[in-house]
This record gives structure tokens, C-alpha cells and sequence, in this order.
């Protein structure tokens, strides 16, 4: 913490110059960068984020540019709290898990909404309609220049007691991480209970929740293979993160480094959607023990198989409760741009109440 707090008070300074503090003409210094990242010991983070700033990075341009990354669950930061300090500056580059601040913005979670995506196809489909206007939305409400739309593997339901389907859940304690989680599991009759991720296994343990909505090889890294009992595969939603830079350092830096970054930061998105696809498969694969594991910790979990009528149920849900309480907390604005960028593709259309 007191190194971080260190780092902290550098990346103050540097919001405050309103640009980083070596330009590329001086004496060959490297540019350094400040990045705070999403979170750590899952592999967006150690296998993607931490190699790309670190390694990556130097090599891709010669040593002329340098960075320093942080994951924000070990830098003291709430996963709320980084969509307001790259905003106000003081951490310049960062991760923002869009999940975690549809408070201040609910328009921004559209293309991930609880029971949207039942698989990464529908995902990209859906994200590929919304992109442009969440990154207007991010630029215009944030001052936030959105360099790439990372996503986590598939977030899947863990169970401490046998359950078949999804209305097994009807009177469960269920972990959520989002308000649109929270929608779907009271509209199957859960109770929805908000959490950090680094929250997640004291509560198992503590029996203060029955069942977990995270992801799937997440849930295998912490441990959660070997705390509950059952898997739901079915995905409640995927978790979109964007990679942001504020406005004020992203223009201050020189055009060469902001050219270079728009080049490689695609191919840095590219690789961590295909790892969300593999940890997906493998997250479910290892959590019950098949032998198709090869990247997590066997474990001895049974899967819910839940029925054909599980899939129709959600859907349903998402039409008449999901999307309407999403409306609710999002507003007017929010139901033209759903009419616009996503009913033409999800086949629903948004009214206000």
C-alpha cells in the first residue's frame, strides 16, 4: 500500500503537468507510463495486461516508451472507483470494469445486460452494434479516449448445494456483480448479494451466500472448485471492461506513441477475447474435472443441466424484467439508444415504464 500510495502521488503529479513528464526529443529518455489494471491473479491481468505494458510495450518501440502497471484490487481501488479517478486525472491510464459503475452511467453496461449473451458469438455481435456510442458515451460524459473493450470469460453460477436448473435458485443468497445480475436472480426468485470480487470466497465460507455468479476459471483460480458444489454453465453475463486513457494525457502525448498504441492495443483486445473463450471452455472443464483441463486445478464439481425451457426462461426474464428495470434506472435517453444501436439486432425494443 505504501508503494502504491507512492505511485498514486507520481500519477497526481503527472495529471497535474497535463502531460507525462519525458517528451521522446529529450536525451533519449523513455516516455514512462502509469497504468492501473483490472484485476489481479486471473488472466486478463498476469497473462495479457501485466506482459503487454511491461514486456511488450518496451520491445514494440524500441525502448522509447516504458510503463508501470498495478492491478486495481491491489492498489487499494474499489473496481467502482477507477471510472472517477481516470476522469478527474489522477490515474491517467486505467482498466474500468463497466459493470461496476452503472450507477453512474447504466447506458454504458447496454451490450451486457444479465441474460443478453448466452454465448461469445451474441457477445461480439451485440458489443459491435454499442461500441461507437459507448465510446462516445465514454468521451463525452467521462473524458475518457476508449482505447480497447477487454471482457472476462463467461460469468457462470457456483452452488454449496446440489440445484438442477435456474429455479432451483428461487430463495438462494447469490453473489452478484452487477445491478442487471441482481434483476435476474430476484426475478427468479434469489436474493441478489453485492460483492467485491476479493470478497467472494470469505463469503462462501462464512455461508453469507449459497451461490456465486462469477467467472468460470476466475472461480477456479480463487479456490471455488473446492468451497461449492455445482456449476450452472450457463453464462448470466461476460464482463466488459474498457482500457481508457483521460482525455488531457491521452492528447498530450506525443503522436507517435498515441499511433503506436492504437496499433497494437486491437491486438492486445484480440488476445484476451480468445482467452475468454478458452477460460470459458477450461473454467468448466477443470472445476468438474474433465479430462480436457489443461490451464486450472481439477476439480470434483457436478454440473447443472439444467433444460431446453432454462434458456426460453431467461430470455423472458430479460424482456419483462431485465431490460424494463435497466430502462427504469437508465431513462428516456437510454431507450432511443437501445431502440436504435441494439433492437434491431436482440429483437426487443425498450419503453419507458
Amino acid at each position: 500500500m505504501a508503494a502504491f500510495r507512492r505511485l498514486l502521488a507520481s500519477l497526481a503529479l503527472l495529471a497535474g503537468a497535463g502531460a507525462p513528464t519525458v517528451a521522446l526529443a529529450q536525451a533519449e529518455a523513455p516516455l514512462k507510463l502509469r497504468i492501473v489494471g483490472g484485476l489481479a491473479h486471473v488472466s486478463q491481468y498476469v497473462n495479457h495486461e501485466m506482459p503487454f505494458w511491461t514486456r511488450e510495450l518496451p520491445r514494440l518501440s524500441g525502448g522509447r516508451i516504458v510503463a508501470e502497471i498495478v492491478p486495481h484490487d491491489q492498489a487499494g481501488l474499489r473496481s467502482q472507483e477507477m471510472l472517477r479517478v481516470i476522469q478527474q486525472g489522477a490515474v491517467p491510464f486505467g482498466t474500468v470494469l463497466l459493470s461496476r459503475v452503472q450507477a453512474v452511467d447504466p447506458e454504458m453496461s447496454a451490450a451486457d445486460l444479465a441474460g443478453l449473451n448466452p454465448d461469445m458469438p451474441t457477445l461480439r455481435k451485440h458489443l459491435s452494434a454499442f461500441r461507437p456510442q459507448l465510446e462516445k458515451l465514454m468521451r463525452q460524459h467521462h473524458g475518457i479516449e476508449v482505447l480497447a473493450v477487454y471482457v472476462y470469460p463467461a460469468q457462470v453460477t457456483f452452488c454449496t448445494k446440489p440445484f438442477r436448473g435456474l429455479g432451483d435458485l428461487a430463495g438462494r443468497r447469490v453473489r452478484v456483480g452487477s445491478p442487471t445480475q441482481a434483476d435476474l436472480m430476484r426475478a427468479l426468485g434469489a436474493v441478489p448479494v453485492a460483492t467485491e470480487f476479493a470478497e467472494i470466497m470469505s463469503s462462501v465460507r462464512s455461508g453469507s451466500v449459497d451461490c456465486v455468479v462469477t467467472g468460470a476459471m476466475s472461480g477456479n483460480t480463487i479456490g471455488l472448485h473446492e468451497a461449492t458444489t455445482h456449476i450452472d454453465p450457463q453464462a448470466a453475463t461476460w464482463g466488459l471492461s474498457i482500457f481508457g486513457a483521460n482525455l488531457a494525457a491521452w492528447n498530450a502525448l506525443p503522436a507517435t506513441a498515441r499511433k503506436l498504441l492504437r496499433d497494437e492495443l486491437p491486438r492486445l483486445e484480440q488476445a484476451i477475447w480468445a482467452d475468454a473463450e478458452r477460460d470459458t471452455m477450461q473454467g468448466v472443464a477443470c472445476n468438474t474435472g474433465q479430462a480436457g483441463c489443461k490451464a486450472g486445478k481439477m476439480g470434483r464439481m457436478a454440473v447443472a443441466q439444467g433444460s431446453p425451457a432454462d434458456a426460453e426462461r431467461v430470455r423472458q426474464i430479460f424482456a419483462s424484467s431485465v431490460l424494463p428495470l435497466w430502462i427504469e434506472r437508465c431513462g428516456a435517453n437510454c431507450v432511443a439508444q437501445w431502440n436504435q444501436t441494439m433492437a434491431p439486432i436482440v429483437g426487443i425494443r425498450a419503453r419507458l415504464p
